[in-house]
């Protein structure tokens, strides 16, 4: 991949701003990480945290202008609204959704998140001392999907809209239970951008789907309605849409006290997880790999490339 230009939101070529990629070229491609600084709930800016009476916080990815896309500072703002969840005492379960788009009430247009966001203007306005704790080359995003997975409280996600890429690959990794909006679709499209699929998926999905149906749809970008999904075991149930968030902040409270038995629920949920974290992060690394391998491919340029001109790919395989 040519270093002046720049993957935005898994569906466009981009240049990056001179001034912004002079200033964290260091990052870009030589990261040292620091995590010294924690970063404080009221200064997220692209994902909103909300936490009810009853203990059930409400994480929303609140970008609806790029359709919720996630940036590597909206993976980083997860990774420490995780840590702030896991500290509070008083927080018991999370649900993660997408904020509705302010200009439109049409539910078939909502998006949960349509994956990442790599362009440059993400990092506008951001600190030196946060750009230090983001690793740019750590495109499997292997600190979030740790994190999440190692999460013992409850994680539900509410997907109640379009679902691309990444964001149901962290969601498969890090939410104990899916819900989705009868409106919502699923697509995977990495072998359409000349890349692997990331956050463990390469290790989850086959054990959720079966290994030659996972191959299929990862294959294939293949498109999922959210009855395919549900089929195929991606999702626990499809809701109407006006019932989503009700049904999955009635199911977040059977897993709480007083109605739920947290204690044994995170006592669950370690034993569940725990057996497989060595292969989580075995898979993360060897996704990372991957698609550092890939971003540097001829495919993937032409990927980004035909996507700008609005033309099909024309592959090379190399």
């Amino acid at each position: 991949m040519r270093r002046d230009w720049i993957c935005h939101s898994a569906f466009s070529l981009q240049k990056p701003n001179r001034t912004l990629l002079s200033r964290y070229g260091e990052f870009f491609f030589s990261i040292n990480i620091t995590w010294s600084q924690v970063l404080k709930i009221e200064d997220f800016r692209d994902i909103k945290y909300e936490k009810d009476a009853s203990g059930i916080v409400t994480l929303t990815f609140n970008t609806p202008r790029r359709k919720n896309a996630l940036s590597m500072i909206s993976f980083l703002e997860i990774f420490w609204a995780v840590d702030h969840f896991e500290k509070d005492d008083s927080a018991s379960a999370m649900i993660m959704t997408g904020a509705k788009d302010p200009e439109s009430d049409d539910p078939a247009k909502e998006s949960y998140s349509s994956g990442g966001y790599f362009s440059m203007d993400a990092f506008e306005g951001i600190s030196d001392e946060i750009m230090q704790q983001i690793d740019l080359a750590d495109i499997a995003q292997k600190k979030v999907t740790v994190k999440l997975f190692n999460c013992d409280k409850p994680i539900i996600a509410a997907m109640n809209g379009l679902t691309i890429g990444g964001a149901f690959t962290m969601s498969l990794a890090g939410a104990d239970l899916i819900y989705m909006s009868e409106h919502a679709w699923i697509q995977m499209p990495f072998s359409k951008l000349g890349i692997i699929p990331e956050l463990a998926s390469s290790f989850l999905l086959p054990r959720v789907m079966g290994f030659q149906k996972a191959k299929e749809i990862i294959y294939f970008s293949k498109k999922l309605t959210a009855t395919e999904a549900l089929e195929l075991n991606l999702v626990n149930a499809v809701l109407p849409h006006a019932e989503l968030l009700d049904y999955a902040r009635e199911q977040a409270k059977m897993l709480i006290p007083p109605a739920g038995a947290g204690y044994a629920i995170r006592q669950m949920k370690q034993a569940l997880h725990k057996p497989y974290l060595e292969a989580v992060e075995k898979a993360l690394d060897l996704e990372n790999e991957g698609l550092n391998n890939c971003w540097n491919s001829a495919d993937f340029a032409e990927s980004m490339l035909s996507r700008k001109e609005k033309r099909a790919p024309v592959f090379k395989g190399s």
